[in-house]
């Protein structure tokens, strides 16, 4: 398959999947392999939370820059912050020049929240494909995860419908004589996406059973959407060297399994594995070894593994921590795939059977909290924040409130307005606010979206606060008296965040990322996790051991400035699925 990409490729890439099975490493390696071969590539990261800029070596803008000794290489990165202050201005400058200035507040307040962040990345990402010039042979997109990718993909067809039947009034977008001017940008993106000459669809999966089933839900999701030319790259494919080495042997047969049972809609895409490498993919010589695998493997040390009771870094430790509190918020981030949901049902299993009431929840639109858990507890509720559901809730409460009073007319232009695309993210900020506000008297656990996701969420949850504080300051209200969602997640006695990585430089750096935009938003991370841990794990197979160096140097980096309070989850050879499995990731260990 990929002699097909880079022989008889279509203008159009997009890399789609789960958080973490190496969208990033292989877009950039295919569009670096494209560069080298002749062509003029721009590469683009739609992941809010992209680091391009480390594997490159670059600082990243949202303009094009050319990646030096890659020659016909350019890369982009659809930052939604700058993004949406573009947006803002142009909306502004197109208001007709006699607009008071209470008319321009109003509608700056309205582009203010995060729905205006995503329109307008989805704006710049829309003019890319719909742009019809011959600047690149190749636009290579890496998304971010799939709940977000998804969301991105089916907007054009969601705006196009929504501008079509509604031209008038305004929405949380502003006047929609702003959008209006895009309609036929969003057009020919959705013409762009839809034809199979211009697009393909490469699904990305790890040989992992949860990956690979999200890759087929993300397949059926994006025929339904016209997008109907995938491939499938199965990365990462580790074969072991030893078979009396256990731990290696059941990585090799629990990846086979996998791959093996994949649905049927996978079965029949063009399909190829790139082998488990021994280095880490940052850096242009192993971006470009990534699809060969010409690069010297890492030497292997001698270092003893990690002892979890000698060092205190078992999740049992942190879980006796935590349960100190009689109630509280614990979220669970990170980048996709590093096992956030993995590790917030683990938490709040051993939450529970330490005596506490616990209300389990994600945020994600993926939601794999139910499948994880697999099972039933006494003491646990759980739920999760359904973006379908909850704007259809939300729609509902305020064509009861505010619709009440008015007429039929105004009422049909209400529920028209309410059916932007961009209420659905009003909705969820709603609905977390709601859980948050629930940890007031028990234990909220909440697995968090995607590290680009949440921070849209975080997004919002900023812009509530200050639309509050300022209402309130209007209105003569003592601040003192009130309490936002954002000042819960500041409260260090009431939330605890929880970052998850993987022990690689990349996830870690992303987790470092997330830190400091918490920290930028008063914030402070309670704990980091660090999953799959090879080094706890007792393996000795050589490709394994050479990738222990790194795993061993990102411990230490976080150990030497990113967090004192650092725990660690030994690669696991059996699945943590299910209610007994995720327990034993939780009980006291005894002392070897």
């Amino acid at each position: 398959m990929l002699s097909a990409i880079l022989t008889n490729s279509t203008r159009f890439l997009f890399f789609t999947g789960k958080g973490g099975v190496g969208k990033t490493s292989l877009s950039t390696a295919i569009a670096l392999t494209l560069s080298d071969s002749g062509k003029k590539v721009l590469l683009v990261s739609t992941d809010p939370a992209s680091n391009l800029d480390e594997m490159l070596g670059i600082e990243l803008k949202n303009t094009a820059v050319s990646v030096p000794n890659a020659k016909g290489l350019f890369v982009l990165n659809i930052d939604p912050d700058n993004a949406a202050e573009s947006y803002r201005k142009r909306v502004i400058d197109k208001m007709a020049s006699d607009t008071s200035e209470e008319g321009l507040s109003e509608v700056r307040e309205q582009l203010s929240g995060a729905c205006t962040t995503e329109i307008a990345a989805f704006d710049e990402f829309a003019a890319l494909l719909a742009d019809s010039s011959t600047e690149y042979d190749h636009i290579v997109f890496d998304t971010a995860p799939t709940g977000h990718t998804l969301r991105l993909l089916s907007l054009p067809k969601a705006w196009t419908g929504f501008l079509e039947d509604n031209d008038r009034g305004a929405s949380c977008l502003g006047p929609h004589s702003g959008l209006k001017m895009q309609e036929e940008r969003f057009l020919a993106a959705l013409r762009a996406l839809s034809d199979e000459s211009l697009t393909t669809i490469i699904l990305v999966t790890r040989p992992d059973q949860s990956a690979i089933s999200e890759a087929a839900r993300t397949s059926d999701e994006l025929r339904l959407l016209g997008l109907r030319n995938q491939r499938l790259i199965i990365n990462a494919v580790f074969q072991a060297s030893d078979p009396e080495d256990s731990v290696a042997a059941s990585i090799q047969n629990l990846a086979q399994k996998a791959i093996d049972e994949m649905p049927k809609s996978l079965l029949e895409l063009p399909t190829e594995q790139i082998p488990l490498r021994s280095f880490d993919t940052v850096g242009l010589p192993a971006l470009r070894a990534l699809l060969s695998g010409d690069l010297q493997p890492n030497q292997v040390s001698s270092k003893k593994m990690i002892n979890l009771n000698e060092n205190n870094m078992g999740l049992d430790i942190l879980i006796d921590q935590l349960s100190k509190s009689t109630h509280g918020l614990i979220m669970v981030m990170g980048k996709g795939g590093v096992g956030k949901t993995t590790i917030a049902a683990a938490l709040a299993i051993g939450l529970v059977e330490r005596g506490k009431t616990v209300h389990l929840s994600t945020t994600d639109p993926a939601a794999h909290i139910i499948g994880t858990l697999n099972g039933s507890l006494s003491g646990l509720q759980v739920s999760k924040i359904d973006p379908k559901i909850e704007t259809q809730k939300y729609i509902d409460k305020i064509m009861e409130t505010k619709g009440a009073k008015l007429n039929a007319q105004e009422r049909a232009l209400m529920l028209e307005d309410l059916l932007s695309p961009c209420t659905e993210e009003v909705a969820v900020f709603h609905a977390f606010s709601k859980i948050v506000s629930e940890a007031r008297s028990a234990f909220v656990v909440l697995d968090t979206a995607p590290t680009g996701h949440s921070l849209l969420l975080m997004d919002a949850t900023g812009a509530y606060h200050r639309q509050s504080v300022r209402d309130l300051s209007k209105a003569g209200i003592n601040l003192d008296r009130i309490v936002t969602p954002l000042m819960r997640l500041q409260d260090p006695d009431y939330t605890r965040i929880i970052l998850v990585s993987l022990p690689e430089i990349t996830p870690v750096s992303q987790a470092a990322a997330l830190q400091e935009d918490l920290r930028r938003a008063k914030i402070e991370p309670y704990a980091w996790v660090i999953n799959k841990s090879i080094l706890a794990s007792g393996t000795h197979d050589p490709l394994l051991s050479a990738r222990m160096n790194g795993e061993r140097k990102q411990i230490e980096r976080i150990k030497g400035g990113l967090s004192a309070n650092i725990f660690v989850l030994p690669w696991q050879a059996t699945p943590p699925i299910g209610i007994s499995e995720l327990s034993k990731l939780v009980a006291k260990r005894t002392t070897e």
